[in-house]
């Protein structure tokens, strides 16, 4: 039985282009990007670094609620992101709002999703995302349902959802790897290995020596990617897509990355689970600082060029927060009316009570 299982998870090494050094390791895997697109990739990645902090800054300014920190992922998020097209759909978790963003929805309502505002969650027509999923892994199955819909319906499209190693402990996750891959859905599954379940390390959450193994029990397709290797997160990213609308079914992608700061800004404290030599190690991977490497090798990224990306992001933000704060104010009026099309008679006396209180 431990020669099976070993020789299961021997075939799951990891799927790597760039080295920590921004150094190409794996020739023959590079995606056939222009120069363009990977300035466009890189301009995304400092984008949300700069986001990220001022996101954080703001929260603790109490401008905005509930956050999820990002910096350290964005070559995971990003990266799978750069390979879907504009007609594919999005099923993030709480963390995944970088991705919502850049596939269209726009920042100004991703501040108020943070809020609790509910023009928050009213996504703009055309938008293929849905909602952040706040429960930890419950949007595996949603997706497996999305991937199948999209099969049934003849689409040349996948959807795409996220969760952390978390989520991969959960019910759900088996549940929606098993539907997809009994019906071939065009799902593609993504575990942003940030090795740490809020502050369960991932060798505490199960046995498996891979995430990227569990596809094996399901059927379908899987991947271990060094999620710090904005390059090989896109090509393998690409391969499951086109792998799913050709019919060949889903794919879960492991990839292996660290978020530098807390789980969330709800008061964790990841210095009491996290060595600082742990913290060390991570931050030698960062990918931005591998990226940046890859590109100035090749003359395509300059301080020049990282500077104005920065202050676009500062500027977008500020705009966004600005807009945000001019949303109007949120009342309990507003919170029954969305419910239902039609009230049901409670509701209806309580939409009475309240809409007579505002009133005065």
């Amino acid at each position: 039985m431990t020669k099976t299982i070993d020789a299961v998870q021997d075939q799951f090494e990891t799927f790597q282009i760039l080295s920590e050094d921004g150094e190409v390791v794996n020739e023959s895997a590079m995606p056939n990007l222009s120069d363009e697109d990977l300035q466009e990739l890189m301009r995304r990645m400092v984008y949300t670094r700069i986001w990220d902090q001022r996101a954080i800054s703001l929260n603790r300014q109490g401008r905005l609620g509930f956050y999820a920190p990002v910096a350290g992922q964005e070559a995971s998020m990003l990266g799978t992101h750069y390979a879907l097209d504009k007609e594919d759909w999005i099923l993030p978790g709480y963390r995944d709002i970088p991705q919502m963003v850049f596939h269209g929805f726009p920042l100004t309502q991703a501040f108020l999703w943070s809020r609790g505002h509910f023009q928050g969650g009213q996504i703009p027509e055309g938008v293929n995302v849905l909602m952040p999923q706040i429960i930890i892994g419950a949007q595996i199955i949603q997706a497996a349902g999305v991937g199948f819909g999209l099969k049934k319906q003849g689409k040349k499209n996948v959807c795409i959802t996220y969760t952390g190693d978390g989520g991969a402990s959960q019910g759900d996750f088996y549940e929606g790897l098993n539907f997809a891959g009994a019906y071939r859905a065009n799902t593609i599954f993504v575990v942003q290995n940030n090795r740490f379940a809020i502050s369960v390390p991932v060798e505490k959450q199960s046995a498996a020596k891979t995430i990227a193994q569990k596809a094996v029990a399901a059927g379908i397709e899987g991947i271990q990617v060094d999620g710090m290797d904005v390059l090989a997160v896109y090509a393998a990213t690409q391969q499951a897509r086109e792998r799913a609308v050709s019919g060949e079914g889903p794919t879960l992608i492991e990839t292996l990355t660290y978020r530098y700061g807390p789980h969330t800004m709800a008061g964790d404290d990841p210095t009491r689970y996290r060595t600082k030599d742990l913290d060390n190690e991570w931050e030698k991977k960062d990918p931005l600082v591998r990226f940046r490497k890859f590109l100035e090798k090749k003359n395509l990224w300059s301080e020049e060029q990282e500077n104005k990306v920065v202050e676009e992001a500062k500027e977008d933000i500020k705009a966004a927060i600005k807009k945000a704060d001019g949303a109007p104010k949120q009342k309990v009026t507003d919170l029954i009316g969305f419910m239902f099309e039609d009230l049901p008679f409670n509701l209806r006396e309580q939409l009475e009570e309240y809409t007579a209180k505002e009133s005065k």
